[in-house]
């Protein structure tokens, strides 16, 4: 199939090795940032926060996080352009969602007569996913996955290299970074970058992936 979309998803694969030498532009960042913040979520939820590393000084804090696992994923944290900790809120509020509920009235997409239906019955269904102690970080990462896909898709029309990481420590990641999440809590992250030429045994490769009639059912 020729269609560019298809065209990028093919092209798209989880780089092993990254050309230190190469850098992100702060244009492509500026793009890849603002479609991270449109990414979609349940209720328009929003309950994530995504950590930026571009400094020599952050990537050192997030390599430091390897001491104890994980050390197949460390290379990735001073070789890439830039790492993005994908962090959930796992105890999202009725207060926290009533900060989205503003901004759809603020920005003119929710008549401001409909905010208590919103407030209300939105987070009726976040209700349904969190137990007796408040936690429903099972939900909000969740909601942080559907931003990672978006960001893949959207790093592959880009032409940017990356690497989705679960094969980190979150409670180093914690830690470390304990200002910046402030309460948010980070299990996975993300390496984007260019890949090292002649030094990235996955690039190139043809795709892996089963066929479609094993995985669609179309009535």
């Amino acid at each position: 199939m020729s269609h560019p979309i298809i065209r990028d998803l093919n092209r798209r694969y989880t780089a092993k090795k990254y050309d230190p030498s190469k850098r992100v532009s702060a244009e492509d960042m500026a793009v890849l940032q603002e479609a991270m913040r449109l990414s979609a979520s349940s209720i328009n939820s929003q309950p994530w926060k995504f950590v930026v590393l571009e400094s020599d000084a952050a990537k050192q804090r997030f390599h430091n996080t390897f001491a104890n696992m994980h050390q197949f994923n460390q290379p990735h944290a001073k070789e890439a352009s830039h790492i993005i900790l994908f962090a959930h809120n796992p105890y999202f509020t009725k207060e926290d969602y009533r900060k989205r509920v503003d901004v759809e009235v603020s920005s003119g997409h929710l008549p401001a007569d409909m905010y208590d239906n919103m407030l209300n019955g939105g987070f009726t269904f976040a209700e349904s996913n969190t137990d007796e102690s408040g936690f429903n970080g099972n939900w909000t990462k969740a909601q942080t996955y559907i931003a990672l896909g978006n960001t893949l898709h959207v790093l592959a029309r880009l032409g940017i290299d990356s690497t989705p990481m679960e094969g980190v420590d979150p409670a180093l990641i914690g830690e470390q970074f304990k200002d910046e999440l402030n309460g948010y809590q980070c299990e996975f992250a993300l390496a984007i970058g260019y890949h090292l030429a002649g030094d990235d045994y996955n690039h190139g490769l043809p795709k892996a992936r089963l066929a479609a009639e094993d995985v669609f059912a179309v009535l």
